[in-house]
């Protein structure tokens, strides 16, 4: 699946093949320390989010997660 934007697409399938590689060699064999794919992640973040602001696609009232999100303020 292309991303948003076209300029991040080639970034979305260098994250995916990634994490797919994490996910298959390391997690399911119980290894879940570290992220070798954060920094592929925050840059096509960064993509998306520019795609977002020049394609002028409505995000009001969506949340985004990140380090500091995911949490409410009930959860222990």
């Amino acid at each position: 699946m292309n991303s948003v934007g076209e300029a991040c697409t080639e970034l979305k399938r260098e994250y995916d093949q990634c994490f797919n590689r994490w996910f298959a060699e390391k997690f399911l064999k119980g290894e879940s320390g570290g992220d070798p794919c954060g920094q592929l992640f925050k840059r096509y973040q960064l993509c998306v989010q520019k795609a977002i602001k020049e394609k002028d696609i409505p995000i009001e009232g969506l949340e985004f997660m990140g380090p500091s999100k995911g949490k409410t303020e009930n959860s222990s």
